[in-house]
């Protein structure tokens, strides 16, 4: 992997951190990496840590052998059209946008290898949760592809129906999760802690909290068992947030943010 070339175009929010996360896994050279924006303010720190920059989609395409097209959904075509003339056939390409689809992307390049992801903002520092789906790659494709963003995080693959639901779950995820950082962070304050020491707790527990799922493999049920006994204080907790529609809450949110994909 450390002699493949990745050109990524797009330096915004996703762009830039799949190409901070390359960086910091240190097995990916930053002389390898060659990302564009036509803002110049993203493209300053990843020069200063020897990444090729620029604002030539079409030239970096060509130095590339993944390519990861990281721009708003309603440039992709644009941009897929642009650097159409780069593409070989043995070049990955990676698009990373919510609501297009593989058979949008082909009628733009055509036939080639096409992987559709979907991380979220934690790549930044290898923590991401990425879904993808891909056409007409092969198997040692498939592998190089989920290898690189394993690195970043968690990849798995997934039937590309699922890629909106997973762009509510999994990207727009992250933001559900920071409110309820936010919120418990803003009761601890209440209840007498600094606002940093609150965030440094509630920050660490919904880790430790995501760690027990990911790593015993038990439902959160199982968990919530471990911490509640009849008559306490968490059991307590718990039916006052039920019974302001704290579940239900989260579940209308999730089905709100996936309605409007669809649309």
């Amino acid at each position: 992997m450390e002699n493949i070339k990745f050109t990524i175009i797009g330096a915004g929010n996703i762009g830039g951190a799949v190409a901070q996360g390359f960086l910091k896994t240190g097995k990916i050279k930053a002389s390898n990496i060659f990302i564009t924006d036509q803002r110049p303010q993203p493209l300053e720190e990843f020069k200063k840590n020897g990444v090729n920059t620029g604002n030539n989609n079409l030239e970096f395409s060509k130095k590339g052998d993944v390519i990861i097209v990281a721009v708003k959904p309603y440039l992709v075509k644009q941009v897929l059209e642009e650097i159409k003339p780069a593409l070989k056939p043995n070049n990955l390409l990676v698009i990373i946008a919510a609501g297009i689809s593989i058979s949008d992307i082909e009628e733009t390049v055509g036939k080639m290898p096409i992987f559709r992801t979907m991380p979220n903002t934690a790549i930044s520092i290898q923590e991401s949760m990425t879904c993808i789906s891909e056409a007409n790659s092969t198997k040692e494709q498939q592998n190089l592809i989920i290898d690189i963003f394993n690195l970043l995080g968690k990849a798995v693959y997934i039937n590309e129906n699922l890629m909106d639901a997973d762009t509510v779950l999994g990207s727009c995820g992250t933001a559900f999760a920071l409110r309820y950082l936010r919120a418990s962070m803003e009761a601890g304050i209440e209840i007498g802690f600094s606002a940093d020491l609150a965030q440094t707790i509630a920050a660490q527990t919904a880790l430790g909290a995501a760690k027990l799922i990911l790593e015993s493999g038990r439902h959160p049920e199982q968990e919530i068992d471990r911490v509640t006994t009849p008559k306490g204080i968490t059991i307590v907790g718990l039916n006052e947030m039920e019974h302001n529609g704290y579940s239900s809450s989260i579940i209308k949110g999730i089905v709100t943010a996936y309605n409007k994909v669809k649309k």
